[in-house]
């Protein structure tokens, strides 16, 4: 270790024995060579044919939301939209828990990247990651954004992170559902979290928490990736997994600002993070050849399995999980945007993959129109992805990521209405799911149909069409968008039996009214922009 280093760590040791936190000894700020050759050393993973680490999570191999909780406390207490998504745990509860998991911190090694979330240097939040894996703290060195040299030096945080595979809670004693964790605190600026190896828990907890402090700064925090063009014609694609947000913002044409997590301040778009965390079931090089091309040395490969003898990465198999990831740095995307910063949004796109096969590819909506569909944020999960799905099932997850909002999805719709309003920002709805039918029945929209969809928005070659209303979704449709099938723009034309198809989509308009009853103090304007029965 060198002396700047070992300074570092020494500062970094003290500001934690600060906060009651004794450590025997950290790697502060490793560079992710010396945290792949640690990871690799503890037998944590092992490096795959094109050089990405690759590690299995365990027990869990996606998000816990119900083992998700936030603090109760005078900051939160009338602040959190508490409820099915937003659990709280007491302060009391949570000192039991953080007082045991300071006694088995105790004298032990573990891993520290101190960074910011957020691009915009005036915004940013300077948070520290501590964790007991190497092959952790490199997921957090590549997902967030890094410091340099003098930032490294001055380095101070204002809320930090602890994740700690092996400590587990007691449910009985503690008022957690399960011996996992995430807390957030925010009085104590502290998440801890605990009994789970996935990595997406720490970049999930960071992102619930600049949704939660943006709002009163006046910055609209998104669910959303992010590209911009030659002329600054910035767009975002919101939608829940699956949905083609990363694929989509991955565009040769265009320029990557991010793929998950953004912020939308006077000044404009900025990135949230300093990397990507993209699905990898099914990845196939035609079709995303910038990720394809981005899981090299450097990138952590989740779940994914790999063959021990070539160290071939088998992205079709999905059998430890359909939620293979890969996190790597945006740098290893071509051209992407570095500092993470874009105009205002020129064009907003809500994404949705509809295995039903009713809603239409592609919908214009109004500001009304694109406040009711952000709040509904509809998709459907298929059968096989979760235990117990045997058939296509809709989900309805308000503003496009209800476990990451902790505020009312009104005061989030607010906010985005304004943006709309203030930048004569368009709004689209592209479904990226399937037509001609339902799952199993019809076909799932081509890939490169809804490149030429997203491009026609973006060019605003769409702007220029005639469009048709689609009544029982209440929406506009054109009739023709450049390289697209024309027959398949409106989807009762693709089904064989138009009364099945009439039925279809009667039963999923109803869901989405019964779902919408939910938000009590919504204008009646945005009410009447989703779907009639």
């Amino acid at each position: 270790m060198n002396v700047d280093r070992m300074s570092r760590a020494a500062k970094c040791l003290e500001q934690l024995e600060k906060s009651g936190i004794k450590v025997g000894r950290i790697h502060h700020n490793l560079p992710p060579a010396s945290l792949i050759e640690v990871a690799i050393r503890k037998r944590e993973g092992m490096l795959s044919l094109t050089g990405a680490l690759t590690v299995n999570t365990g027990k869990y191999t996606g998000r816990s939301p119900d083992d998700r909780f936030i603090v109760d406390d005078e900051i939160t207490h009338n602040t959190v939209d508490w409820g099915k998504v937003n659990h709280s745990l007491s302060q009391e509860k949570y000192d039991l828990i953080f007082d045991r998991l300071k006694d088995h911190l105790d004298k032990k090694e573990y891993f520290v990247f101190d960074g910011f979330v957020g691009a915009d240097t005036t915004v940013r939040l300077p948070i520290r990651v501590l964790t007991d894996k190497a092959w952790q703290c490199l997921f957090a060195t590549q997902i967030f954004v890094r410091p340099n040299a003098n930032e490294v030096q001055a380095f101070q945080p204002e809320f930090s992170l602890i994740s700690v595979n092996d400590f587990k809670a007691n449910p009985e004693i503690e008022g957690t559902k399960s011996e996992t964790f995430i807390i957030i605190n925010f009085t104590k600026k502290m998440i801890i979290i605990g009994s789970t190896s996935y990595a997406g828990e720490i970049k999930k907890a960071m992102f619930s928490v600049m949704s939660y402090l943006l709002p009163a700064k006046g910055i609209f925090p998104m669910h959303c990736s992010a590209n911009v063009g030659q002329n600054g014609d910035a767009a975002l694609f919101f939608g829940l997994s699956g949905t083609g947000k990363t694929t989509l913002s991955a565009d040769r044409e265009r320029y990557l600002v991010g793929d998950d997590e953004h912020g939308w301040s006077q000044n404009g778009i900025f990135n949230f993070e300093g990397g990507c965390y993209a699905k990898c079931i099914n990845l196939k090089k035609e079709n995303e050849p910038q990720i394809w091309n981005a899981i090299r040395f450097g990138a952590v490969m989740e779940n994914v399995v790999v063959n021990q003898n070539t160290r071939i990465a088998d992205f079709n198999d999905g059998g430890i999980t359909e939620n293979t990831r890969v996190v790597y740095p945006l740098e290893f995307i071509p051209d992407s945007i570095i500092p993470s910063l874009a105009p205002h949004a020129r064009v907003i796109i809500f994404l949705t993959a509809d295995a039903f096969g009713v809603m239409p590819p592609i919908s214009k909506l109004t500001r009304e129109g694109g406040m009711y569909h952000f709040m509904s944020g509809y998709t459907s999960k298929l059968a096989g992805t979760e235990r117990g799905i045997t058939e296509p099932q809709e989900t309805f997850s308000q503003c496009f990521g209800a476990p990451f909002m902790l505020l009312s999805a009104g005061r989030y719709a607010q906010m985005l209405g304004q943006k709309i309003l203030s930048h004569n920002t368009k709004v689209y709805l592209i479904n990226t799911g399937w037509y001609g039918g339902p799952y199993g029945v019809g076909k799932r929209i081509n890939l490169n149909y809804t490149r030429s969809m997203v491009r026609a928005v973006i060019s605003g070659l769409l702007e220029n069409e005639s469009f048709e209303h689609h009544d029982i979704f209440n929406l506009d449709i054109p009739t023709a968008c450049p390289r697209v099938p024309p027959e398949i723009l409106n989807p009762a034309n693709t089904w064989p039996d138009k009364e099945k198809y009439n039925t279809a989509a009667r039963r999923l308009a109803s869901l989405f009214v019964k779902n919408f009853e939910k938000f009590n103090d919504v204008p009646q304007q945005i009410k009447r922009a989703g779907p009639f029965l």
